[in-house]
């Protein structure tokens, strides 16, 4: 994935109820959605993931950071606010590359970066991991451009998304609604990623909606509870 999706909350059970078939995969999605995608944290799953994880990027000072999955590069900004004087974002959808700031963004395969190792002292990845099937193969592309002692912080759909059958899904312009298909990442899959790569876990956060005012949180919260919708995990490159 290189684009988080419009992850319109599922309220009810017949929202769960998608047929796999139906689904698009990530790039005809992304083409389709492009032309109305704003380079910010446009709905809920977005403005939760991004309270979590904008704290983080502050705390690490880093001279050189890259956003995978950039998008629309709503991150761009928050990077160079943290001190980074090197601000590169990739993504593999070129519909996507041609929304927000222009500069700065080039196309790439997040598993098959065009860097040479260690070129990173920050690597972030919001939301973009469900468009990769192979964790493992990810997390070791991301370690190898981290320089030693270089940060990633990344996202991912919590593990309540597969538990619960919610889809993710987007709608067009002219109103036409689209299911994006993801692959869902067990918490113990993302561990076992990491130590893989020699990546040690700071932190790991598990954010839930809690108070948001927002309509669509609200029918959402009725409907689930409150269960956790993101993972956030922060890791150090020590070796």
């Amino acid at each position: 994935m290189n684009s988080p999706p419009d992850c319109r909350l599922p309220t009810d059970a017949g929202d769960c109820r998608l047929p796999t078939d139906s689904r698009l995969d990530p790039r005809a999605a992304y083409d389709l959605w492009a032309p109305t995608y704003p380079a910010v944290a446009h709905n809920p799953l977005m403005r939760i993931e991004q309270s979590v994880v904008e704290p983080l990027l502050a705390r690490v000072r880093a001279p050189r950071a890259l956003d995978v999955g950039t998008g629309s590069g709503r991150y761009l900004p928050l990077l160079r606010a943290g001190g980074a004087r090197v601000v590169v974002g990739v993504d593999f959808s070129i519909a996507m590359l041609t929304r927000g700031e222009p500069g700065g963004r080039i196309c790439a395969d997040a598993c098959r970066l065009p860097f040479r190792g260690s070129a990173f002292d920050l690597v972030n990845a919001s939301l973009m991991i469900g468009d990769v099937g192979d964790l493992p193969a990810w997390m070791r592309e991301m370690a190898r451009v981290l320089a030693i002692g270089g940060h990633l912080v990344y996202s991912d759909f919590h593990p309540s998304w597969a538990q619960h059958g919610w889809s993710r899904t987007f709608h067009t312009r002219d109103g036409a609604r689209h299911d994006v298909s993801f692959h869902p990442h067990a918490i113990d899959d993302h561990f076992a990623a990491l130590e893989a790569a020699g990546l040690c876990v700071a932190a790991i956060r598990e954010p839930r909606f809690g108070n948001d005012p927002d309509p669509q949180v609200k029918a959402f919260q009725r409907r689930w509870g409150n269960p956790p919708v993101v993972v956030v995990v922060h890791a150090a490159r020590r070796r």
